[in-house]
Order: C-alpha cells, then sequence, then structure tokens
C-alpha cells in the first residue's frame, strides 16, 4: 500500500457512528472493527474517496503530528482494514 492508493468499501462492509467511535461490521464474516475518533476520522476520509496522501494532508491541518507519525499510522490502520477485508484498494 502507498501514499497514492485510493481504497474502496465492499458492498457487504457497514459502518455506523456509535457515540465518538465508529464500529465497522463485515456482513460476510460477522466481525466487528471499532475506531476511536482519530481512526473514525481517517476511516471517513477514505470512504470519501481520498487517497492515502490526501487523507495525511487533512489531518495534519487537523492534528498536531508531525508528517511522519500521521503518515505510518494511516498506513497502519489502512493495512489493518484491508487484512481483514474492510476496504479493498482501487
Amino acid at each position: 500500500m502507498n501514499l497514492t492508493d485510493k481504497v474502496t468499501i465492499p458492498e457487504q462492509v457497514l459502518a455506523r457512528q456509535v457515540g465518538e467511535e465508529t464500529v465497522i461490521l463485515d456482513l460476510a464474516s460477522g466481525t466487528y472493527f471499532g475506531l476511536d475518533p482519530v481512526g473514525a476520522r481517517i476511516w471517513q476520509l477514505l470512504t470519501e474517496g481520498k487517497t492515502i496522501d490526501e487523507v495525511c494532508a487533512t489531518m495534519l491541518a487537523e492534528y498536531e503530528v508531525t508528517p511522519e507519525d500521521l503518515e505510518r499510522d494511516v498506513l497502519r490502520l489502512a493495512e489493518e482494514l484491508r487484512a481483514k477485508q474492510l476496504i479493498s484498494l482501487i
């Protein structure tokens, strides 16, 4: 996975806001995955069709974090979501 990648959400994956968290459900496997507010923001930006680089740029304007730390964390979450088949690369 790299910074120019965009993702898509498979049809069997649903996400809902629950309080400050986002809960993702894979209907095919019955697996739940919870995201804290920062992870939920990453999810929101990914579902808007932004590249990973665009997600990072948006979040850099919103959070006090180094570009390197943010890029690492966004890529790590995206890889975890992809490994659980909650997102696919376009």
